[in-house]
């Protein structure tokens, strides 16, 4: 069996043909049953076991052929057409017993005792070596046919055979045991995909098997008329859902189950019929001369009550096994948001985030896409999309992507949950989206500040080095010149202290271009001002008008300084112009400062250096923006905006 082997689609038609003959057999028998009212004996109580069985295994082979074509639906709808035939069987004879002369008793009759065996004991001999969503192994197959033997040979030996029945039972209960290993070994050690369920799956064909050890027992223990039946019964209630868990938890063979309204009738019907039948039985025994007419008075007003609480309780929970945690979007809501405490980075946390929602959902796939592609992905798709814009503060930053399971299309319970759950997948990728950027500023930042020292040492290798050098000769030919000419070393030293006076203005031009005393004392604009007279030492204009200014933090006030000092530096090497203007305005939100040249303007092929790059950088750290444009008619113009919110 390959993973493709339950078909691209299921059989609705024998798969309803499958599940209202169950329940035909299941109605036919209590309805005989009802009429032959018989009396208490362990017959009665299989009979019970068997009404049951049918009405639980049609109706689960029923949904699950429906959709997906596999031998496991096949064998649970041949065991409930079986057991329903035994039950048939059984109040059939009943009946027959209080009206002689019924036709066809030879041929009811005898199922009641055969009928059951091959469908029941194929459910935990053969059903659990099925249980898988790859290949089957060597250990599977051999697995399987140990199953069709040992089935095989409990129904020779106990129909057509006077074989002890320890020994009828003996091969049962070891091909039992070990399907419940394997699938204990599965649940530890298989492939992750599998374990889910494989737990409850092992535990109830520990539990189906264990059921039959009684009939290896002596018929005459005391008080095993009454527990072998109410063993199976118990263990039959309980295998069908670890069969469900399995295929639901695992979305095995890529199906996902709908459970609608019918299943939440029918199981009420069963859990009605079980009540009904055990107060009756009961107060039967209890009740003198063995009323059964007010026993079963008393357990007809016992389900009349019952029915309103059983199906709220039915309904919630098959709720869930539907929906999921989508049933209550609270809580849902509630299972995302541990994500956010659990992942250990922004791609766990999305990924999780996509896990959760399509689990929580019961969807078949789920994934989160946004402009630069594939944030995140939980499943495969095979079928339709749909979509739901993830959007933050109004602005669209990706979609949630979906699909549903195969032969399934989305409600809109489903819908009103996505739409309600994607928030929480928003949040996720805003916090993705958060760390990339820190992550991209960082490294742009990393890259100017590099850039910046590489400069300065160029200016300090380059100009202030070669400086120093020279005017250390030049002391040096001053030495030499003291003995013999102390008027020319005297000018020569003049000349000298002239040069260091120099490079000292220059060193202290540099140091306040990065960030002057009177910037972190005075404020953003008179440092502005004292910026300008110096460039007019040096012959370069810089006019600076600004308006009286808000209280302005540390951070922003450098990141201005920052960006002026660039502009006029660029517009003085490179602009050709005898000056600059800068204008700085104070918004509610925004400080606005334009730096404006009248020179040869900017070349936007040319790219930047060092210094634009470094102005770029300023912005966008504290949230802002820059652009340089030609200014018209000539000239060049820096713009750069820097929110006040930043400070």
């Amino acid at each position: 069996m390959t993973e493709g082997s339950a078909g691209a689609g299921g059989a609705p038609v024998p798969a309803a043909v499958m599940a209202v003959s169950a329940w035909i057999l299941v109605v036919l028998s209590v309805v005989a049953f009802v009429r032959a009212d018989p009396g208490i004996d362990s017959n009665q109580l299989f009979f019970l076991v068997d009404v049951v069985g049918a009405a639980v295994y049609g109706t689960v082979a029923g949904v699950v052929l429906a959709r997906r074509v596999h031998p496991v639906p096949i064998i649970m709808g041949l065991t409930a057409i079986g057991v329903g035939l035994a039950a048939l069987g059984y109040s059939y004879s009943q009946l027959a017993a209080v009206r002689p002369g019924l036709p066809w008793l030879d041929v009811l009759s005898p199922l009641q005792n055969t009928a059951w065996i091959p469908g029941t004991l194929s459910l935990f001999l053969i059903v659990p070596w099925l249980i898988r969503d790859h290949p089957l192994g060597v250990g599977a197959k051999l697995g399987v046919l140990a199953g069709v033997a040992a089935t095989a040979w409990y129904f020779w030996s106990r129909t057509f055979t006077q074989t002890p029945a320890v020994w009828q039972i003996v091969p049962v209960l070891v091909v039992g045991f070990a399907a419940a290993a394997d699938c204990g070994w599965r649940w530890r050690h298989g492939p992750p995909g599998e374990r889910v369920g494989l737990g409850w799956m092992c535990l109830g064909t520990a539990l189906m098997t264990a059921a039959y050890i009684p009939l290896a027992l002596p018929a005459s223990l005391p008080g095993l008329w009454v527990l072998n039946p109410l063993v199976h019964l118990a263990v039959q209630a309980f295998y069908p859902v670890a069969i469900l868990v399995c295929i639901l938890r695992q979305r095995m063979w890529g199906l996902n189950l709908v459970v609608s309204r019918a299943t939440v009738a029918g199981t009420l019907t069963v859990a009605l019929l079980v009540l009904y039948v055990v107060v009756a039985t009961a107060l039967t025994a209890l009740l003198p001369d063995g009323d059964s007419v007010g026993a079963q008075v008393v357990a007809a007003g016992v389900v009349a009550v019952a029915v309103q609480p059983v199906r709220l309780w039915l309904q919630r929970r098959v709720h869930r096994l539907v929906y999921g945690e989508g049933e209550d979007p609270a809580r849902a809501v509630r299972t995302l948001g541990r994500q956010f405490g659990s992942a250990e980075t922004p791609e766990q946390l999305l990924e999780g985030l996509a896990a959760g929602v399509g689990v929580a959902l019961r969807l078949e796939s789920v994934s989160v896409r946004r402009a630069g592609g594939v944030a995140a992905v939980w499943g495969s798709a095979t079928g339709p999309a749909e979509s739901v814009e993830l959007v933050h503060r109004g602005a669209v930053l990706g979609t949630m992507v979906v699909t549903a399971p195969p032969g399934e299309s989305l409600g809109a319970r489903t819908r009103r949950s996505l739409t309600e759950l994607s928030a929480v997948v928003t949040a996720g990728l805003v916090v993705l989206q958060s760390a990339e950027n820190l992550q991209e500023a960082r490294r742009r930042l990393a890259s100017v500040r590099l850039e910046e020292r590489q400069m300065i040492r160029r200016e300090l290798h380059d100009g202030l080095g070669p400086s120093l050098a020279g005017i250390r000769l030049g002391l040096q030919g001053a030495r030499n010149l003291l003995g013999s000419d102390p008027a020319a070393a005297a000018e020569l030293i003049d000349a000298l202290q002239q040069q260091l006076d120099h490079q000292v203005e220059g060193v202290r031009q540099l140091s306040r271009s990065m960030f002057p005393p009177v910037l972190d004392e005075l404020g953003l604009v008179p440092a502005l001002h004292e910026l300008a007279a110096t460039q007019s030492r040096s012959g370069f204009q810089l006019r600076v008008q600004a308006d009286p200014p808000p209280r302005l933090g540390a951070e922003i006030s450098a990141a201005a300084y920052g960006i002026v000092v660039e502009a006029v530096t660029n517009a003085r090497r490179h602009s050709g112009a005898d000056g600059c203007r800068v204008d700085a305005t104070f918004a509610p939100e925004v400080l606005t400062v334009v730096i404006h040249d009248d020179g040869c303007g900017f070349d936007p092929v040319g790219g930047g250096g060092v210094g634009t790059r470094s102005m770029r950088e300023r912005a966008h750290e504290l949230g802002g923006t820059l652009h340089i444009e030609s200014g018209r008619p000539t000239g060049t113009v820096v713009t750069a905006r820097l929110p006040l919110t930043a400070s």
